[in-house]
């Protein structure tokens, strides 16, 4: 049985095809029965879309499950999953999410869980460093995607 670290590891990289692509380093791959079945990358700057978070795109890329092939999947994100993610999730019925850093920005890991959402946080410290480097070379560009969601938060 391949480990959390392992698929976690498969999202960091697709974070790195983000930030390379000058996006936002998130990334994401949506496992069943110790597969990966599909990945992605947040694209929200790169495709100027206002939906194309790395969950959304992972969940995208699966393509139409049914109903018990969902219930069989965890997804694995290196940041935690946003208030839409954490809401696709829930539709799906996906029954557990893996989360990189929670540290960096925490999402709405408790409407996962008010959901009965299993949410494990490892405190991967590459999926903290990609998002630190991210904040240092584009703080203008976070701050704005921020702001169009009405998020004055800071980081944690």
């Amino acid at each position: 049985m391949k480990s959390y670290e392992y698929f976690m590891g498969i999202a960091v990289e697709e974070a790195k095809k983000s930030l390379n692509e000058g996006g936002i380093p998130i990334g994401a791959v949506l496992v069943k029965d110790n597969k990966v079945i599909s990945k992605g990358h947040n694209r929200l700057i790169q495709d100027s879309s206002v939906i194309l978070h790395a969950e959304m795109d992972a969940i995208e890329n699966a393509g139409r499950l049914n109903y018990e092939d969902y219930q069989k999947t965890t997804l694995f994100t290196t940041l935690s999953p946003c208030p839409m993610c954490s809401g696709a999730v829930i539709l799906y019925n996906i029954p557990k999410v893996v989360v990189g850093d929670n540290t960096s920005l925490m999402g709405a890991e408790n409407l996962l869980k008010d959901n009965n959402v299993e949410v494990i946080v490892l405190n991967d410290k590459r999926c903290r460093k990609l998002f630190e480097i991210y904040l240092e070379e584009y703080p203008d560009v976070w701050a704005d995607e921020l702001a169009k969601v009405g998020n004055t938060t800071e980081l944690i």
